[in-house]
């Protein structure tokens, strides 16, 4: 989801940048977050995890090692990206720093939307930190939307991505880090996100398992977690989630929702505005008054 790239992707880059400067062995200096790509919004942009009493950030233990390391880094292609990774792994297959290189083409992965690529990749990242959260939701994530009910192993498939989403809304509290001084509303404001979309990948598989019921749920919890900037597929699965229940004026309101978020004449805009004038045939035009604020709806 373009939510995960908004923020996940400024704290992942300020990570590659910190390793570009630190000196082999010694602490890492602080860095602002970078920028993000083109055509993406920033919420709460947190600081980029660094140290921690419980984890420290990788470092380098040479300066031929280090050099390798930035040379892939600077790479921009994720094909590049993803080889100079493998091929710095086998020149240095002890370095700490492999998995910041994994990370970042699979960031740049999911930024072209290859989705295959992403996953493959992401669960490299895995394969050397099974409890990284970001990775969790974003091979989680993959999963859960290129999952067709006609996959022999969907069931394997939705079950992992399941498990994957639920232990990354455990992680996120004990294995992201931030620099000291890092204001609290942005480490908040980035482990909501997280959460978000967590709760965002368990309720669509619940939503594609025609758990309609298990969809609500957790769909409400991905939205309740980020309510800053909602993300308008949850917000329409959810209002499909409580029409396939019968609760119509309750899915009524939820549809108005997503209609805000979404430009008419996009592909989502359409669904949301068919599915709201459903509602309003059903209902007769009326829906039950919010009991919270609303959010105000992304820029982009």
């Amino acid at each position: 989801m373009k939510r995960t790239a908004m923020v996940m992707t400024t704290a992942l880059l300020s990570i590659t940048a910190w390793a570009r400067t630190q000196a082999y062995g010694q602490a890492a200096p602080q860095t602002a977050p970078a920028t993000p790509p083109a055509g993406q919004t920033t919420a709460a942009q947190p600081a980029a995890p660094t140290a921690s009493a419980a984890k420290r950030p990788p470092q380098a233990k040479t300066q031929p090692e280090l050099d390798a390391y930035n040379a892939v880094a600077a790479l921009k292609d994720p094909a590049a990206l993803e080889k100079g990774g493998e091929d710095f792994a086998i020149k240095f297959p002890d370095s700490e720093l492999r998995k910041l290189l994994y990370q970042a083409a699979m960031r740049t992965y999911q930024a072209a939307n290859n989705g295959e690529r992403t996953e493959a990749v992401g669960r490299k990242v895995l394969s050397m930190d099974g409890d990284d959260p970001e990775a969790l939701v974003i091979v989680a994530e993959v999963i859960s939307e290129r999952t067709r009910d006609s996959d022999l192993d969907k069931d394997q498939r939705y079950d992992e991505a399941q498990k994957m989403a639920q232990k990354a809304t455990q992680t996120v509290e004990t294995d992201v880090v931030f620099n000291a001084g890092t204001p609290q509303e942005k480490i908040d404001a980035y482990k909501s996100l997280l959460r978000s979309n967590a709760y965002s990948v368990m309720g669509t598989i619940d939503f594609k398992k025609d758990n309609f019921v298990g969809a609500q749920d957790n769909l409400q919890k991905s939205i309740d977690a980020y309510p800053a900037q909602p993300d308008p597929v949850v917000v329409l699965r959810l209002a499909i989630s409580l029409d396939k229940q019968t609760k119509y004026p309750d899915a009524l309101k939820v549809a108005n929702r997503a209609v805000e978020l979404t430009p008419e004449g996009s592909q989502l805009g359409t669904l949301a505005r068919q599915e709201r004038n459903r509602l309003q045939q059903l209902t007769g035009g009326t829906a039950p008054p919010s009991t919270q604020p609303q959010a105000q709806p992304p820029k982009n």
